[in-house]
């Protein structure tokens, strides 16, 4: 079977959480070919990835979203001869919850332009964009909304006519652009499409809008009204809708996906790999507190360090080590070295990238401090380690470490509101002067991880999707 593999923003550029994910699965199914459909954020990431492709990776096909924005109109385009129904669709993406995708896919594949620049160019989409400025934002100057839905809608226009590899499934690891590319394979080439949400990303795009500053504010809602079609589009094209835990379960229900579609696939991890961890360090007396992590905003390493200059303050012993790449966001990195400076804070050590295997056996406690998450990685490993966890409220982590309703085996750590510094470092400190109470959360973790987040269970439920895929009539 061939599978295209679509990720956005993550394999094989990133390291960790959803990218760790993919290399596993790819890895642990040497029955299947991939094609990897990598859609990069700039250009400079192209063939310079972070993994070692597996051999059963036949092709990657890189799409860059900088480069779309660099794309020149080639032509003046009078006529784009748009149907009232591609009217209609078109007009849908700016201003009402459904849109009409096969219709609006068919017109963008099908309308003879040389380039996608020429669509913003021609009558009927400028006539189009004056009718909605007019009816919906009366107060904005024309010159923003445009300028605001040709960057909104360019790089979704730009993917629809991509050229799709065929495979005999589309499977994503997102919604969003990934579950774009996704829904055109089934579209195009009649075949099923698999999407595997690990957060929810129409959340997640909310929670960055909400915050960003590259966004004018009464632009705000219709970036994320657009981040939430998109995110529909793919429930809706999706033959299978793959969550990770209960809890986003219920969320993509609430935001449109069929409840029949959607199945629950935790992620596993390779107990081999981290059982009987022993401390390999010199035992200098120190508590070390570990955190395996990407240096970027999501994950709120501020809120980390300033918590952590809290616990030394109670616990000189305490050393935090800071473990993962450093170089995805270097603005976000150079901030939190500053932090550091400005309150002095002792023995904050980055790491950089690691393997986390010769770094878990020497920490006491493991902190995760994201704002979003789907079921870390991290902490599934940390948990592997027999190392307790303290977390924040976030995705699966509730679920990680107190356990589902049928599970009896007791914490595996604490967790905390997000960006409370306060709450995480009494719980941090709480761990750190209880040896007991951690060696217990640890053996909780490590059984937890035994009965129901295994490798081996994990890949068997995937090959039992993709054998099942060859089942449906698409």
């Amino acid at each position: 079977m061939r599978i295209c593999m679509i990720c956005e923003g993550s394999y094989p550029y990133v390291t960790g959480g959803v990218s760790s994910w993919v290399n596993m699965l790819i890895r642990n199914m040497p029955e299947h070919e991939f094609i990897i459909y990598a859609i990069g954020a700039k250009s400079d990431q192209r063939g310079i990835y972070k993994y070692d492709l597996p051999s059963n990776v036949v092709e990657v096909k890189e799409v860059f979203l900088d480069e779309m924005y660099e794309l020149k109109a080639k032509s003046q385009i009078k006529n784009l001869k748009m149907d009232e129904a591609a009217k209609k669709a078109f007009r849908s993406l700016m201003e009402e919850d459904q849109v009409n995708w096969p219709c609006l896919i068919q017109f963008m594949r099908s309308v003879k332009i040389k380039s996608i620049m020429d669509i913003f160019m021609s009558k009927q989409f400028f006539d189009l964009l004056t009718e909605v400025c007019k009816e919906n934002f009366k107060n904005i100057p024309f010159n923003e909304f445009f300028w605001t839905m040709r960057s909104m809608l360019l790089p979704m226009i730009a993917l629809i006519r991509q050229e799709i590899p065929e495979a005999d499934v589309y499977h994503s690891v997102s919604a969003g652009y990934g579950g774009l590319i996704g829904a055109l394979g089934k579209e195009i080439y009649h075949k099923p499409y698999i999407l595997t949400e690990h957060g929810i990303y129409a959340r997640e795009r909310e929670e960055e809008i909400i915050k960003a500053k590259w966004v004018i504010g009464h632009f705000k809602d219709a970036w994320i009204k657009f981040f939430y079609k998109l995110s529909r589009l793919s429930y809706l094209y999706a033959d299978e809708v793959i969550t990770l835990f209960g809890l986003n379960r219920k969320i993509e229900i609430e935001l449109g996906c069929m409840e029949e579609k959607i199945k629950i696939i935790p992620n596993g991890v390779e107990i081999g790999r981290f059982e009987n961890m022993r401390r390999t360090w010199v035992d200098d007396g120190s508590y070390n507190i570990g955190a395996v992590v990407r240096i970027v905003p999501i994950k709120d390493i501020k809120t980390m360090i300033s918590a952590f200059g809290l616990v030394k303050a109670e616990m000189p012993n305490a050393k935090l080590y800071i473990m993962g790449p450093m170089d995805e966001e270097p603005k976000y990195y150079e901030e939190c070295k500053a932090l550091v400076a400005d309150f002095n804070i002792q023995d904050v050590i980055f790491t950089g990238s690691v393997n986390v295997v010769e770094y878990l056996g020497n920490m006491d406690v493991n902190i995760l401090t994201s704002i979003s998450e789907g079921q870390p990685l991290a902490v599934l490993e940390a948990m592997a380690a027999k190392k307790p966890c303290v977390t924040t409220q976030v995705g699966s982590c509730s679920e990680l470490l107190y356990g589902m309703k049928e599970d009896t085996l007791g914490d595996a750590g604490i967790v905390v509101p997000i960006m409370d510094e306060v709450k995480l470092a009494e719980a941090i400190i709480h761990l750190g002067r209880d040896k007991k109470l951690r060696e217990t959360m640890g053996d909780v973790a490590f059984k937890r991880i035994q009965t129901y987040y295994t490798k081996e269970a994990f890949i068997e439920s995937y090959k039992a999707l993709y054998k099942r895929c060859l089942t449906y009539k698409v």
